[in-house]
């Protein structure tokens, strides 16, 4: 293997201080993507908080609306055993009076 020459000592400072900026400038870069993805990884994480609200709210009013489908059918239900029951005695009225 070769000897690398001897670098002149402005030569070799010039080389460590390219080394250095070059150093400097990939961990600027780092720390900048790194921002970057912290901003990306909060709005997504809010974005879910959003939706995950919208969800329970919208199973909340389904839910309620279910409820009260359910009371007015029962509702109607017993109005209609009601008129039933009450129809019956004027029918049964009706026969006792043709007979």
């Amino acid at each position: 293997m070769a000897k690398s020459p001897q670098l002149r000592p402005e030569d070799a400072r010039r080389r460590a201080e390219e080394r250095f900026a070059r150093v400097k400038q990939r961990d600027e870069e780092a720390r900048t993507a790194y921002a970057e993805r912290e901003k990306v990884q909060q709005a997504e994480a809010a974005k879910t908080q959003r939706l995950r609200a919208l969800r329970l709210a919208k199973e909340a009013a389904d839910a309620v609306a279910a409820t009260r489908a359910a009371e007015t059918k029962a509702a109607a239900s017993q109005a209609a055993a009601v008129r039933k029951a009450a129809a019956r005695p004027k029918a049964v009225k009706a026969k006792r009076e043709l007979v």
